[in-house]
């Protein structure tokens, strides 16, 4: 995950994930009682492609394994120089991401 966040390769991310993955944002465009649920290999796909497609730097770390899932911290960079801090909990099946949850926080 961390080389292809390093690369903004949406298709190597998008591998990461089950075809029935389910992934959940909370975030400034997506508070708690709206948040933004994408169901699908698919729709995980399409968040990457958009995501990569963006100029700027993205950094994992505090990465935590455990049995069936992860966490991680992301921080993602813009040429203006905004900063978003994500953290990401994501269950595990067979290697592959089934279910994870994001909380982002934008400088604004």
């Amino acid at each position: 995950m961390v080389d292809a966040l390093d690369r903004r390769d949406a298709r190597a991310l998008t591998a990461l994930y089950a075809d029935d993955a389910e992934y959940t944002v909370v975030n400034r465009n997506n508070p708690p009682s709206k948040r933004l649920v994408l169901r699908g290999r698919s729709a995980v796909a399409a968040m990457y492609e958009d995501m990569c497609g963006r100029e700027m730097t993205h950094a994992l770390s505090d990465i935590v394994i455990g049995k069936g899932s992860v966490a991680y911290v992301t921080t993602c960079r813009y040429p203006d120089g905004c900063v978003v801090v994500g953290i990401n909990l994501a269950t595990l099946r067979d290697g592959l991401i089934t279910r994870e949850f994001s909380v982002d926080c934008w400088d604004e």
